[in-house]
């Protein structure tokens, strides 16, 4: 073959074949506990099989990543002051403070006191830990990383990323009151349409007066709690970490990438910045074949269906009250019923029901026999429940849960309970409705729809920008200038006070005008008069 050719053919093979070549970045993650790491999992999974080199950095307390296990991608663990027990507690103690009804008012401040202690060792044990080992940051700077992605859960990731000089992508749901979105990266929060993330979860985009006051003065007191708070922990902290004058939002606005762990499928309308990239449903995947014991209990349950329930990986144990509850509900439905459980037994438990310390959530909620999904909340398994078109029934407990079933709710496709006042009753007449009430599975389904309707696939979103942020070194263009302003450029207070300051002079000069031109007029009128009294 003539060598001008020799390349010719396989040239050919290679753009037939639809080959792409990845970027094969070097990339450091900080993922955060429980289902924030399950998430960021499915991220680090993704990104390795673009020929992405991953690294996981993790604390020694961790509770929920097994750092000591073999993996495709390479751990480094971090010595922190605390001990992994203690963490442990500390996130039992949360909670604790939610789901133990039996705590006087003042038992349970006091246990939300402690854990605001504990969590403040942990913030500073963990960022220690990071920042002030020597060792640790050569090996990082040693490394030459292209990105740091990391989860906000996780203290001081954003102060590392810029003590290294790298570019940094930030993966989360929220924050309360979108108070770091709004603060720190200058989100645009409208308090008239947009709702604060309230505890009690019962403020919409649709609100009438007085819920638009109550929403302002939820953001007000949000901003006021938060910036004492930050002041007197993080920024004082940071401080000291950095040597120099240093807050949480100076290190977190300066994110090239926000992942925003949602959708349109689940959020209001709201203005984003364009740095803000919707990648909500990233881990959701088509269901896979049940293990034959459950799927054999699973087709047991005939034309009825099955029950899905799961309150998330952290709660692992209810009081027995609380435990019986819900099972004496459970008993009275025709459905099967798939618990995860892991404590003791309850009495009032039918065999209509099965407990496991694990399931299959996601291959659950998309067999075909399932009716509905009984859910804490989590955005993990929302998220799943859109994906898949399954109605929910929403017992929320903590943080981002009550605001994320509200969404599910207001939308049509959930039933919310107070989880503190559960009563057999309520949970029964729940269950039923979400199965037997067609509207709840016709909204799940637009949810769906909107979720599957999308010009990119959530977790190829994120990878996507991932890649991007490396081959650009950053992407500064998409961070707004507002993060250049001061408060008062921002709200253009320096632009109204210049604006009335010529209103107040023209206006000035205007009466000064008058007042001369009437004082002369006066005084040729007199002057007339007289003339002609003469």
């Amino acid at each position: 073959m003539n060598g001008r050719y020799r390349y010719f053919f396989p040239l050919v093979t290679l753009l037939l074949s639809g080959t792409h070549v990845a970027l094969g970045g070097n990339i450091l993650m900080i993922p955060g506990e429980f289902s924030h790491w399950h998430n960021m999992r499915v991220l680090v999974e993704a990104l390795m099989a673009r020929n992405n080199n991953v690294t996981v950095l993790v604390h020694t307390a961790s509770p929920s990543i097994n750092f000591s296990q073999k993996e495709n991608f390479t751990y480094i663990a971090f010595k922190i002051n605390m001990e992994k027990q203690e963490a442990e507690a500390m996130w039992q103690n949360l909670i604790n403070t939610w789901i133990n009804q039996t705590l006087t008012s003042f038992q349970t401040f006091s246990l939300f006191w402690n854990i605001m202690l504990d969590a403040n060792h942990f913030f500073k044990a963990a960022c220690e830990g990071m920042l002030l080992n020597q060792r640790l940051i050569a090996l990082l700077r040693e490394s030459h990383f292209d990105v740091v992605v990391y989860d906000p859960v996780m203290p001081c990731s954003d102060l590392l990323a810029e003590t290294l000089g790298l570019p940094h992508v930030v993966s989360l749901r929220f924050t309360m009151a979108y108070n770091s979105e709004r603060l720190c990266d200058q989100l645009p929060v409208p308090p008239s349409y947009v709702p604060a993330i309230a505890a009690q979860g019962h403020l919409t985009d649709h609100m009438n007066f007085l819920e638009r006051l109550e929403n302002m003065l939820i953001y007000i007191a949000h901003t006021a709690l938060l910036k004492v708070y930050l002041f007197l922990t993080f920024d004082t902290f940071l401080t000291k970490i950095s040597g120099k004058p240093t807050t949480l939002c100076d290190t977190m606005g300066k994110a090239d990438i926000w992942l925003i762990r949602t959708y349109w499928d689940f959020e209001y309308p709201r203005p984003f910045l364009p740095n803000f990239k919707f990648v909500g449903g990233l881990h959701c995947k088509p269901a896979k074949p049940l293990p034959k014991e459950m799927e054999e209990f699973v087709q047991s349950s005939g034309d009825d269906g099955i029950v899905v329930f799961s309150l998330g990986s952290m709660v692992k144990n209810l009081t027995k009250e609380r435990a019986n509850t819900i099972a004496s509900a459970l008993a009275q439905i025709p459905q099967k019923v798939l618990w995860r459980y892991a404590g003791e037994k309850p009495d009032t438990l039918a065999s209509n029901t099965k407990i496991y310390d694990w399931i299959p959530q996601n291959d659950l909620l998309g067999h075909t026999k399932t009716k509905a999904f009984i859910t804490h909340g989590g955005t993990n398994g929302i998220y799943e429940a859109i994906y898949h078109g399954v109605p929910m029934v929403g017992l929320p407990l903590f943080g981002d849960q009550p605001d994320n079933l509200l969404h599910m709710k207001t939308k049509g496709a959930a039933v919310m309970l107070d989880f503190n006042k559960l009563q057999t009753k309520d949970l029964k007449e729940a269950i039923t409705e979400v199965v037997n009430n067609p509207s709840y599975k016709e909204s799940i389904m637009r949810l769906s729809q909107i979720h599957h309707d999308q010009p990119m696939k959530p977790l190829d979103q994120a990878v996507y920008w991932i890649e991007f942020v490396m081959r650009n070194k950053g992407a500064k263009h998409l961070r707004v200038e507002a993060h250049n302003l001061t408060w008062y450029q921002y709200h253009c207070l320096d632009v109204a006070a210049f604006l009335l300051s010529v209103v107040a002079l023209v206006t000035f000069v205007f009466v000064k005008t008058c007042a001369w031109l009437f004082r002369k007029c006066c005084r040729r009128t007199s002057k007339g008069k007289k003339s002609k009294n003469e």
